[in-house]
């Protein structure tokens, strides 16, 4: 799943929410060591270490995404209910913004900026992304019937493209040329690593599978782009905040989703009929990334995001290997090459602010 980040409070003035998919990272380590003296060399190493952590974290989060919820299946279907797992993402997610907001009250105290209580205006606007990111999140397990990790890994890069446009055409934000480009080689990169030689079928995911991986990287987009106009509307408010009162409404509309599609099954066999030990960790795991990924908006910088991203899709295909039988082609691995580059060229490009 691409999710919704929990962050700091410092985080707000340099970095806005965005999609965890989506490139627009702004680097922070640069305000990091220009806040402390050169010559600390203790702090430079401890930076050094955090940044390390951080990086492993992130790759390690991202590359068992996937790997999880095909694990989680049993006789290749899910024995658990996919809306009640989404509402306990929804739900830890929730309890960890609270946790975070606890501490800063402990020792900020509670300020206008980030209490709890708010206006109908501010909230008002948080249903259109948790709706986004409801249907996104539950197409996320039933894209599996098309597609295997290591593809699954790969399609979601669109994201990169649908978010670029979005912001180009929602927010008015200038794309470069060297981004543009970066784009078609996403393309190409996606498409090389989805060919199938050794078959009749040109491509191994067939359309339903490109269909559902093209609708999640729309809805991914466009509320990653939105909850990023919700956040720049007040740039002071906590985001941990902001995070709680979105995650309240994914709450609430994932509890409509179970009603709806499965009531009968959590009524008769319980909330958490069919969960594993491998279950839980998927829903931990989804929790923690979106920690993960404001960590390094916070103490790394752009170019982490890029690498963690790249090493995630092989890493993500190596184990198949051994978990599922994936076969490593010639194809793959070139696909996954030149979508490694056109991220790190997506990153690199971003348009200078005019002098």
């Amino acid at each position: 799943m691409e999710y919704r980040k929990t962050k700091d409070q410092e985080n707000y003035e340099d970095a806005s929410q965005k999609d965890i998919e989506s490139l627009r990272w702004t680097p922070l380590s640069g305000v990091v060591t220009n806040s402390m003296p050169s010559s600390v060399g203790g702090s430079n190493k401890s930076s050094w270490k955090l940044k390390s952590i951080v990086t492993l974290a992130l790759t390690l989060l991202t590359s068992s995404q996937a790997i999880l919820i095909v694990w989680s299946k049993r006789a290749g279907k899910y024995e658990y209910s996919v809306t009640t797992a989404n509402f306990s993402v929804e739900a830890l997610k929730c309890a960890l913004s609270l946790s975070a907001l606890a501490r800063i009250w402990k020792s900020q105290g509670v300020t206008e900026d980030n209490k709890l209580s708010t206006s109908f205006d501010e909230v008002s606007v948080y249903p259109i992304p948790a709706i986004l990111y409801l249907i996104k999140n539950l197409l996320q397990y039933y894209i599996f019937a098309y597609v295997d990790a290591p593809a699954y890994q790969i399609l979601k890069n669109l994201n990169i493209i649908s978010t670029g446009v979005l912001y180009r055409i929602i927010l008015k934000k200038k794309l470069s040329e060297i981004q543009w480009a970066a784009f078609i080689l996403l393309c190409a990169g996606c498409t090389t690593a989805q060919l199938n030689p050794s078959s009749d079928h040109v491509l191994q995911t067939p359309l339903p599978g490109w269909v559902m991986a093209i609708v999640m990287a729309l809805l991914s987009g466009f509320a990653g782009v939105y909850t990023e106009a919700i956040i720049k509307k007040r740039p002071s408010r906590n985001i941990n905040v902001q995070n709680f009162w979105l995650y309240i409404f994914g709450m609430v509309f994932n509890l409509i989703a179970i009603c709806i599609q499965d009531y009968d099954e959590v009524m008769n066999k319980g909330f958490f009929h069919g969960y594993s030990f491998i279950t839980v960790c998927m829903i931990v795991n989804h929790a923690l990334s979106g920690i993960a990924v404001s960590m390094v908006m916070k103490y790394a910088d752009n170019i982490v995001k890029v690498y963690s991203t790249s090493v995630a899709m092989l890493l993500t295909a190596v184990v198949s290997v051994f978990l599922f039988g994936f076969h490593l082609s010639l194809a793959f691995f070139l696909g996954s090459t030149v979508v490694s580059i056109s991220i790190y060229l997506h990153s690199i490009g971003k348009p200078q602010p005019q002098k």
